[in-house]
This record gives C-alpha cells, structure tokens and sequence, in this order.
C-alpha cells in the first residue's frame, strides 16, 4: 500500500514541475528572444513482483509480473523555433533569422549568448560608442572583441547590413563597411546550452563548442535584421491546454493517494 503512496506523490511532484515550466512560459510571453520550455519525464525504477512462475509445478511465465514506482522529471528542454519578427524602427534593434546567437560579454567576464538583439549605444572610457545590451554589457563582433567606434561616428549614421556588418554612411549617404561585423554563433545542440538570467546562455559540454558562423557555408548563416525584434516563442493557446493537462494529472494523483489511504483505513479496521 506504501508504494502506491510514494508512487502518486512522485507523479504530483514531476506535475508541480510541469506547471512551474508553464508558468514560466507564459510569464516571458513578452520576453525579446525568450525560447519556450517544456518538462520532459521519464518513469523510475520497475519493482519485480513475480518472475518465472505462478504455478506449482512451476511452468515459466510468458510475461514478468513488474510493477513501477512511480515518475520523475528527467529534462526542461527548450525549444528554440524562429519567434515572430516584429518591428521597431529602433537603430539598435536587430533580429536574428536563423539559428545564429549574439555574443555577450558579462560583467564577469565570461561569454554568453542570446537571441535577444535589446541593444543600445552607450559612450565608453575613450569617448567612443560601444554597442551594449540594455544592461550595459558589450556585444561581440565576429572575432570574439566588443564592437567599439571610435568618437568621430555618430550613432543616427550607423546602419548593419543583413549579413552583420557595420557600415556608416559617408557625405553622399552611402553606407560603407567600417571593417566591423557583428558575430553570429551557433552550435550542434542549442538544448544543451546552460541557461542563465536575461534569457542568455552559456555553453555547455552539451551543447558542442561554439561556432562562429564565418567559418560555415552560407546556407547556414543566419541573417540580421536592423529595426526589428524577436518576439517569444510561446503559444499561449498550447501552453493553457498543456495547464490543464498538467492540473488534471496532479488532480489523479492527489485522488491515488486518497484512494490508498481510504484503503489502508479499511485494513486497519477489519481488527475491530
């Protein structure tokens, strides 16, 4: 009888992570290049009730009599389809199209990577402009450096070609390349990547080693959009009716453990 009990409190569990996982999603419905996620299960280890016979004269079973214990959460993958591009008319506003990743350096010096493309420019320690993300950290161009100009560009000049470079308009209004382009980085497994705050990751033995898209053939380069954003991912129709589904089985689970408590009340009055 205690198995029972330990079997549908795992499954309330994994069903309290389920609903967490949607609930998150729904809450970055309006997240600039947030990924939806999704719980993953898988079942726990299988309790061997009877194995070669039930007989007395002992002929063998066909079929072994297991029985399982219960559930728990195995990943909380993400999903990482093209958002809906939306546009700004914002100069620092820029969205990836394919499966490419900004570069950020943190303040803690390590690397991440995001598909949101928030960016601003700010005046650095030279009395340059750097392009930033909304937090300030530093947006990395295709050699891994922060994409820094120097003070004789003026921000309202600048625009960014489809494939990422830079370019600054001259006396004619023509836009030309600087030299500078913004990096695009992608790898073999983004799921695996480490997520971390601001909807940026980190990579991870998972995920592959990074890989910088100038060193792959043009089919699977990405393309930049200047004065668009990246909108979420989430479906929010789906993400209710997998809430229901969720509520619904933590709802069955909680009536298993009911059931075997009415049960255990029963065999412990047959004494009376």
């Amino acid at each position: 009888m205690l198995r029972s009990l330990w079997t549908a409190a795992s499954g309330m569990i994994a069903q309290q992570t389920n609903v967490d996982t949607i609930a998150n999603n729904l809450a970055n419905v309006n997240s600039t290049g947030y990924k939806t996620e999704k719980a993953e299960f898988k079942s726990l280890l299988y309790q061997t009730l009877q194995t070669k016979t039930t007989t007395a004269n002992g002929v063998n079973k066909p079929i072994d009599a297991q029985v399982g214990l219960g559930v728990r959460n195995s990943s909380i993958e993400s999903n990482f389809t093209q958002g809906i591009m939306t546009q700004t008319n914002v100069l620092t506003d820029f969205c990836i199209e394919g499966n490419g990743f900004f570069g950020v350096q943190g303040a803690d010096g390590e690397i991440y990577y995001t598909r949101n493309g928030k960016f601003n420019y700010s005046i650095n320690t030279t009395g340059g402009i750097s392009l930033t993300a909304a937090d300030g950290c530093a947006i990395l161009d295709t050699n891994g450096n922060p994409i820094e100009l120097g003070p004789e560009y003026q921000t309202n000049r600048i625009v960014v070609s489809s494939d990422g470079r830079i370019l600054y308009k001259d006396a004619a209004n023509n836009p030309q390349p600087i030299g500078i382009q913004i990096g695009l980085f992608q790898f073999n497994n983004p799921a695996g990547l480490t997520k971390t705050s601001g909807t940026r990751y980190q990579e991870s033995p998972a995920s592959g080693p990074v890989m910088n898209e100038l060193t792959l053939n043009q089919n699977q380069r990405s393309l930049v959009h200047q004065n668009y954003l990246e909108g979420s991912n989430v479906q929010v129709a789906d993400e209710m009716v997998n809430l229901i589904i969720a509520q619904r089985a933590y709802e069955m689970n909680s009536k298993a453990i009911q059931a075997a408590d009415e049960m255990m009340g029963q065999a412990n009055s047959l004494r009376r």
